[in-house]
């Protein structure tokens, strides 16, 4: 008794083989494969590449915003119905910040002095904000202490302040010139808060590249400024700096658990809430636009496939005729169809890696054919970001183009299937 063969097995194989390879004078359709295989490899490609480059563009500028900033910042909330009133200062921040310090996931802890003053410079003024902060934490933010452009020496810091470049412009001020600084919160007298003015030597200016930084901030040594404000023994808050500040939000109960009842905490998305939700936006856009591309190159496999079979009629006539069955036939130009498919998947995906890998190259080869230097391009408005291939956007490519290319190919292929045989051969 003849059993049925399983299914996909090797002489489908070799019959779609057949197909596939087979010149146009043997009633192939060659040039449409290779037209189909080179768009499916390209916009897998792009899909590739462009999300690479979103992820390292998303990289960046949250290295942007974190590069001055803090990942997490502990607060203390005011207790007034205690029976000693609590003010919002951090009266234990040596001993909370040991705590904070060795928790898994924290990477530097830094007491900090925050505050609003008035900068005075040869009759110009400009409002400052304040950051009272010990050097060797001041060192661990790379934007300041490593900044794209600084004058001065940070390493002086304890003998003066250091602000932004762009304060430092609108004021007039340099290295090596002195400050005034006005605050309305000074010494309590029986008339109310005076006013408290010092005087103090800029020895660093610095450039972050982020404007709201580089416009307003000065950062003071902490114990200056606890005396100027009146912080003596106490902090405003305790800034955290995560080793994954990506995944923030899962030590906020640990953090809160740590610091105590009073403790409140902001994180950076908490700041940048509008920029993530800007990007994620962004995200679901490309890719979505990046998806039709690869189902208009996916439609060129279904225009392929109508070719073959309408130059295969008598074929699939004879086939049927000698005995292979409906889903034997189908699954022959479905392995035609989803071969090429998958082939331009892997090329495409193979290239893409490539692109990322390579992206200072391929920014090397734009800065030779335009003539200008990055820099200068950048001024110019063009952005050169990063690009990151993570195993997700491998993966949600790979299944994106396979999806699109095995799906509209069971149609075309369904309908070499149901051809008549009788059909297929009378005017043969």
């Amino acid at each position: 008794m003849a059993t049925t063969p399983a299914p996909f097995a090797p002489f489908e194989w070799k019959i779609a083989w057949r197909y596939l390879r087979a010149r146009r004078a043997e009633g192939g359709v060659s040039v449409m494969t290779w037209i189909s295989l080179i768009g499916i490899t390209l916009a897998v490609f792009a899909l590739v590449a462009t999300l690479a480059v979103r992820e390292g563009l998303r990289s960046d500028i949250v290295q942007t915003m974190l590069g001055a900033n803090a990942h997490m910042d502990v607060h203390y909330r005011r207790d007034l119905q205690a029976e000693i009133p609590k003010d919002h200062l951090i009266r234990d921040y040596d001993d909370l910040s040991a705590r904070l310090a060795d928790m898994a996931g924290v990477e530097d802890v830094a007491p900090l002095v925050r505050a609003q003053v008035m900068g005075s410079f040869q009759g110009r003024n400009m409002p400052v904000d304040v950051y009272g902060i010990t050097l060797d934490d001041l060192r661990d933010y790379p934007m300041i202490a490593e900044a794209e452009d600084s004058w001065g020496d940070l390493a002086r810091f304890d003998e003066g302040v250091a602000i932004g470049g762009a304060l430092a412009r609108q004021l007039g001020i340099g290295v090596g010139d002195r400050l005034k600084l006005v605050s309305p919160d000074g010494a309590r007298t029986p008339m109310g808060r005076s006013v408290r003015v010092s005087v103090y030597d800029v020895v660093y200016v610095f450039t972050s590249g982020q404007g709201f930084v580089d416009q307003s901030r000065l950062y003071m040594p902490l114990s200056e400024s606890q005396s100027f404000f009146n912080r003596e023994g106490a902090v405003d808050q305790i800034d955290l700096r995560l080793s994954d500040p990506l995944r923030a939000e899962a030590l906020i109960l640990p953090v809160l658990e740590t610091a105590g009842d009073r403790a409140y905490l902001y994180t950076w998305r908490d700041r940048a809430g509008g920029m993530i939700r800007a990007l994620k936006m962004q995200d679901n856009a490309i890719f979505i636009v990046l998806a039709i591309l690869v189902l208009i190159a996916a439609l060129n496999i279904v225009s392929g496939l109508i070719m073959l079979v309408k130059n295969k009629g008598r074929d699939i006539g004879i086939l049927r005729t000698i005995g292979l069955t409906q889903g034997a036939v189908l699954r022959v130009f479905f392995i035609c169809g989803a071969s090429v498919g998958t082939a331009g998947t892997v090329f495409g995906v193979i290239l893409g890696v490539i692109f990322a890998l390579n992206i200072d190259s391929v920014y090397a080869f734009v800065d030779w054919v335009s003539g200008s230097g990055v820099r200068d391009l950048e001024a110019s408005g063009f952005i050169f970001p990063s690009a990151i291939i993570t195993a997700s956007d491998v993966l949600s490519s790979v299944a994106l183009s396979m999806g699109l290319s095995w799906l509209i190919t069971y149609f075309p292929a369904r309908r070499a299937a149901r051809l008549n045989p009788v059909e297929a051969l009378r005017y043969e």
